[in-house]
């Protein structure tokens, strides 16, 4: 299933946490759970899309994310259906 964890800017960041935040990405990608993610531009916070079994694995994969750990951002999660033919969704 596909998910998506929202962050919002809870404190400053420091390049020890953002560091650590990156790392755990890459772990993510090597994992071949890392959809997409990055900062917004118009919105204090970013967004990481990613790939669990399950919601409650989606929660701890968000929780474990290290600007959420830390306590820098706080975080909603969403689950996405992907739109396409096979689903008729774009039909």
């Amino acid at each position: 299933m596909t998910f998506v964890y929202l962050m919002k800017n809870l404190k400053l960041l420091n390049n020890e946490v953002i560091n650590s935040h990156v790392e755990y990405l890459k772990d993510l990608d090597s994992q071949d759970k890392l959809v997409l993610c990055g900062p917004f531009t118009d919105y204090p916070g970013g967004m990481v899309i990613f790939l669990a079994e399950d919601k409650i694995e989606a929660i701890e994969i968000a929780e474990a994310d290290p600007f959420i750990a830390l306590g820098y951002k706080s975080y909603e999660i969403r689950t996405i259906e992907q739109a396409n033919e096979e689903n008729n969704y774009l039909l």
